[in-house]
This record gives structure tokens, sequence and C-alpha cells, in this order.
């Protein structure tokens, strides 16, 4: 059994007590460890006078920032259960994910609640369980359902007397003692999409969770002081795990970084903070390379030289290499690219020059993690080897050379989807092997090598998933338009269309006029990582499976 995750932290936060835990990057907000387990408790006792209880559901949606993170741990730790909701999500999939989860109080960022009240019935009629919302920057109060003069108060004055009162000579390490014994508690629901069709919030448990921070420490330790920067989506696994819980549990200092950044913001922070670890998509890195290195090793004398065995050859590999650990901080002992393959001749160069990459697969009902390996142990085109606490399956007579779907069973993977039977039961085999959706073999060390995938998500460069049906169906529904493909195309979102002739509508000017009203009109229903850049006109109908399913791996 893995050591549990707030085992790490009853160890951890005594130990750092008065060292920096998480920042916002260029703001204001930022604590020790020591003021991290007091927010937390705080936040506790906040709770209690709400009269939330342990089990209940809480909804958190708000941009990256250290108080998401204060929040998140504060929830845990009470012994509530997180529902992680995507602030990009439109206000009223919000709603209907805060409904779905029966979330009995809703902790929100600035910016989605500015967003969330130009949709009045969120609270009045959507939302009718709903008991308070708390604001994120600050934890005050911004609704409560028992407005009644006997209510308990939460006021900040109020909170910090009743904190005096338990600690009256202050919060000490020894006053650390977190819950550490309830493995197979519901921690987190996270949902995977908004609220087209039926929503699916996965279900982890503790015991998921301890596992991957298990798997993070056997294979990318790291050390108390280490620092690293948070870009990816905190609502999503692969940032949660890699960027939050991970770090954190071995003293790290985190900076969040509140939005999407600049690739000019993103470096500056590298340069400013130097990382021990940078956890990306494999975009941020192909993008470097093919801007940066490629314009140099492809010319023809470098070609000549990459592979000289002595003098010239080594040189000229470390000067690159040392170029592209410079523009990463100088201080970086690991690379980990995940959500998506990463292109071939990028991963070449990255192994020829020993650079410190290594690619993770994972997937949100395993809480994420998969895949993955030592630095040292990475095999090219691999996605990493199959994690303690869990075992692999591929669904293929011989899963060294036929290609199957990969099967995944046991302690990341959750226990299904909130309130979603039917889904549940589609995403298991009979004998309880996760349907991983993704084609693949593996090797006689477990390497796991991914060759297709069944499922069609887009990741998008900051770490976003798009689900393009979510996106067709909505366009499916506007006027002209029979059916609709949505790809990627050089980092950009293109809907391909076969227009609907039977009206007056055709090929025609007044056709593209409404294509472009079409095009407006369904971007102002996304969210900003999932618009689309334009649409294509077809001029035949998609080709279609013998269960009209359209063969999405014709369009490109």
């Amino acid at each position: 059994m893995a050591k549990h995750i707030f085992t790490y932290y009853n160890e951890i936060f005594p130990q750092m007590w008065d060292k920096p835990a998480l920042s916002d990057y260029n703001g204001e907000t930022e604590y020790t460890y020591c003021q991290l387990a007091e927010q937390i408790e705080k936040i506790g006792l906040m709770f209690k006078q709400l009269g939330i209880e342990k089990g209940d559901k809480i909804a958190l949606c708000g941009r990256n920032s250290a108080n998401w993170a204060v929040s998140y741990l504060a929830i845990a730790a009470y012994g509530g259960v997180i529902v992680s909701i995507l602030q990009d999500f439109a206000p009223e999939d919000i709603g209907g994910l805060i409904n779905h989860s029966d979330a009995k109080l809703l902790m929100v960022g600035p910016y989605v609640w500015k967003n969330l009240q130009t949709t009045p019935e969120l609270i009045s009629e959507r939302t009718p369980q709903l008991e308070a919302i708390v604001k994120i920057d600050d934890f005050s109060l911004l609704y409560r359902k028992d407005t009644a003069s006997t209510a308990p108060d939460i006021s900040k004055e109020s909170i910090d007397k009743l904190f005096g009162e338990k600690y009256p000579q202050g919060m000490q390490p020894t006053d650390v003692h977190y819950r550490d014994d309830n493995y197979d508690d519901l921690m987190l629901i996270n949902y995977t999409s908004g609220s087209t069709g039926a929503p699916k919030g996965v279900m982890l448990t503790y015991r998921s969770l301890s596992g991957n921070l298990y798997s993070g420490h056997k294979y990318l330790p790291n050390k108390p002081g280490d620092v690293l920067v948070s870009m990816l989506p905190l609502a999503h696994m692969f940032g949660q795990l890699a960027e939050f819980l991970f770090p954190l549990s071995g003293g790290c200092h985190i900076y969040f970084l509140a939005k999407a950044p600049s690739p000019t913001t993103l470096m500056k922070a590298f340069s400013e903070l130097h990382p021990y670890m940078i956890v990306t998509v494999p975009l941020v890195i192909e993008k470097i390379c093919k801007k940066s290195v490629f314009p140099i090793t492809n010319k023809a004398v470098f070609r000549r030289l990459w592979h000289a065995p002595f003098g010239i050859g080594p040189f000229i590999r470390n000067k690159v290499k040392n170029k592209l650990m410079k523009a990463f901080g100088g201080n970086l002992r690991y690379f980990i690219a995940g959500g998506a393959a990463v292109n071939e001749e990028v991963e070449k160069l990255l192994l020829d020059i020993h650079f410190p990459f290594v690619v993770g697969y994972g997937m949100t009902e395993c809480g994420p993690l998969i895949g993955g390996c030592y630095v040292k142990e990475f095999v090219a085109r691999s996605a990493g080897h199959i994690l303690p606490y869990n075992d692999i399956r591929i669904d293929s007579d011989d899963p060294y050379i036929q290609v199957g779907e990969i099967l995944v069973k046991g302690d990341h993977v959750m226990t299904g989807y909130y309130k979603n039977p039917e889904a549940t039961k589609a995403a298991f085999t009979e004998d309880g092997w996760l349907r991983t959706g993704d084609l693949g073999l593996i090797d006689k060390k477990q390497n796991i090598f991914i060759k297709g995938r069944s499922k069609n998500m887009i990741l998008s460069g900051t770490g976003q998933n798009i689900y393009p049906e979510d996106i067709e169906d909505k366009l499916n529904n506007m006027e002209g338009v029979a059916e609709s493909v949505v790809v990627e195309r050089e980092g950009k979102l293109v809907a391909l269309v076969f227009p609907d002739n039977q009206g007056e509508l055709n090929f025609s000017p007044t056709l593209k006029e409404k294509m472009e009203e079409n095009l407006k009109k369904l971007n102002g229903l996304l969210p900003k990582y999932s618009q689309i850049f334009k649409i294509e006109l077809q001029d035949k109908e998609f080709e279609k499976t013998p269960k009209k399913s359209i063969k999405r791996f014709l369009y490109k």
C-alpha cells in the first residue's frame, strides 16, 4: 500500500514550517508551510460554521492561484469531497456541474464569479442545494442561503477568534495531524467535460492520489526547497498532480501562473525562478526546438558533424543542450511531456543531447498516471512503463506485436463516473479492467507504445482537453450546417462543414456569409481555448462507417 497523500503532508509541513510553500508569480499572495497549515485550519472552521459536514461536496472553480491550492487542501483535510471544475467552462455549464455534483458550497475565483453573475438562475433555480458561495481570493462570503440573524458568523474576525481560541499559543508544527487512514474514501470528483450530454465526473479516492504520489517520488524525486512553476490548468489532473500535489508533498516552493501565459512570460518565469522540473504538453518544447534549434542543427555542416564520434560532435551536442538548459532556467533535472505524442524529430534531438526528458502517459480516470519511468531509462517513442500499484493489458492476441486497446487495473483507477452508471459500465470490461480508449503495444520491460487514439480528444497548447464532439454538437444545430468535423491544424482548430443544401443556402456568397455568422455565434458559446479559427466547406458528405459514424481519421 502506498503512503497516504496526507502522510506526506503530515511529515513535510512541520519540517518546512517557516519555508515558502505557495506563491502567485508576480502577485501578492504567498504562503509559508506554517501559513498554509493555518489557512487550511481557518477554512475548516469556516466550513463548520457554514454547516458543511464530512463527505459533503464542495465545488472549486477559479484560475490557477495559491488560494485555489489552499482551498483544495482545506476541503480534503476537512473531509469534504473536492469538485474541481474548469474555470473556462461556460457559466451555464458550471451551474449544471455544480447541480449535478450535489455541491453544497461553491468556492469561486473572481474571474468566474464575474461571468456567473450574468446567470442569476445559477443560485435560485439551477442549484437549489447550494448553501453558500465563497470567494477564493479572500475567502469572503458572496452568497448564503441561510440569512437568519442566528446563522453562525463567518467573517474574518469571527474565524480568527475561533482560531485563536483553538490555538492560544499560535499553531505549532506539532499541531499538524491530517487524517491519513481513509484510503477508500472519495476525495475528488473531476469533471472531464461540460454539461453537453450526461456529465462525466471522475470519482477518485485517496488511494488513487496516494499511488500517484508514490510513483512521482519513485521516478522523479524532488527535495525540500526545489522550485517549480505551475502553468497547466489545476482543474485538470495532469497539472493538479504534477505541478501541485506532488511537488508540495516533497517540500517544494510552487509558483502559480494565474492564466495561460505567453511564451515570453513563461520563459521569463523560468529564467527568474530556475525550476527543477517542467511539466508541460509537447507543443512547448516543439516550438522552442523548431524556432531556435533546428534552424542551426539542420544546416548541412551541422548534420555532417552532429554524430562525429570525437571532439566536435560531442562539443556541438553539448552546446545545444546548454542552450536549451539555459532557456529553461539552468537548474532543470526533469522535463516531463504528456498528453500527446512528441514530434519524432524533436524527441530524437533531445535524446541525442541527453536532455533530461521523459514522456508520461495517463488519463483523468487514473488520477492521472499510467505510464512513466526514470529519465535515464526512457525508451524512444514510448510513454514510459506501467507504474507501481497498477497492471496493464493489451487487448490483442499478442501484446508485443499486435496492436490492441490499452487496459488498466489497479489503485490509480477511478471508482466510476458520478451518478452516471451507464458511462461507468461502458468504461470497464466485464472483468474489471479500465478501457483507456488508446491503442498500443508493450515490450518485455512493460514499456508502453501508443499507436493510435481511439478517442478524439484534442490537447491544446496550454494543456486544455478539447472534445471536438462538444463543439460539433453546437455547430450542427446552426443554420446551413448538415454535419461537421473539428480538426486541429498547426495548433488551431478548424471546423469542416458539409452544408445543408435542402433550403435556399448553397455554395454561394450567402452561404459563406452565413458560415461567418455561425463562426461568431459558435465562438461565443465556447471557452477561449476551444474556439474555432475558421470554417471550411466540404462539397461531399463525410464518409461513414456501417454504423453511420463519420470516419474521422480521413479528415485532417
